[in-house]
């Protein structure tokens, strides 16, 4: 069997509680440059490059109460709800119908092509009800330049980190973090 269209993994969406405070630390702590902001009036989802082709995406819920779950790496929480979905990436629209064909012709439920402006999308579950996306980028912001005012940063109302990024390039101030220890992680 060929994996014809893939290109890897577009992006995995997890949710955070505070954006300024996830911008600071994913591209003032880590590195990851801050390539795309999208927004809603009930979310914000914001990208970043973890390299060619590669971005990890992190979505805000206005509205919502996230409980913060701390928790060690390889160890089984059920508290863990930072997971929103994942995102396949797929070479261009032509290959997005044809995954969307696909999963229809399996008896899968699948959205129609949504246009998210810069990116489109199908989306679907797998059998163990994992919520996934298929995207192809109109503009690769993880080739592109990072141009703040550009079309990739399409949040009307962005949180204060993107500001200061997108007026003086750099971030004043960026979070710390610390390891929890695995038997704290599950109470």
């Amino acid at each position: 069997m060929t994996t014809k269209g893939w290109r890897g993994l577009n992006h995995l969406a997890l949710v955070t509680p505070d954006m300024d405070a996830t911008v600071r630390f994913w591209h003032g702590v880590l590195g990851a440059e801050l390539v795309s902001t999208l927004a809603t009036p009930d979310m914000r989802h914001y990208f970043f490059r973890i390299g060619e082709g590669s971005t990890v995406a992190f979505i805000e819920y206005g509205s919502a109460t996230v409980t913060r779950v701390e928790k060690s790496a390889g160890v089984f929480d059920p508290r863990e709800p930072q997971l929103d979905h994942i995102s396949l990436d797929l070479a261009d629209d032509v290959a997005l119908v044809a995954m969307q064909q696909r999963l229809r012709d399996a008896g899968c439920e699948v959205t129609e092509v949504v246009d998210h402006v810069v990116i489109h999308s199908i989306y679907f579950t797998d059998p163990n009800g994992i919520a996934l996306e298929a995207s192809c980028w109109l503009i690769d912001p993880t080739t592109a330049p990072v141009d703040y005012d550009g079309p990739l940063f399409s949040d009307p109302d962005p949180v204060p980190a993107v500001l200061e990024l997108r007026s003086t390039g750099t971030l004043s101030a960026t979070p710390t973090t610390q390891l929890v220890p695995a038997a704290e992680s599950v109470r």
